[in-house]
């Protein structure tokens, strides 16, 4: 796996290695690919969700 994403994985304690190295595989794809399929009016929305959510937190 460490030859696909390109770095070597440094398990956590008590975790297993290549589930961690699968997740973080997809996950190097996973948000790219959702912003892509996402029209710029439903990324506008989340990104607002998101400051309102950080700076006023309730």
């Amino acid at each position: 796996m460490e030859t696909v994403i390109g770095e070597v994985l440094k398990p956590a304690e008590g975790k297993n290695p290549h589930a961690q190295a699968l997740s973080a595989l997809g996950a190097s794809k996973g948000g790219k690919a959702r912003a892509e399929k996402l029209s710029v009016k439903r990324r506008k929305a989340i990104a607002k969700k998101a400051a309102q959510a950080r700076w006023h937190p309730e």
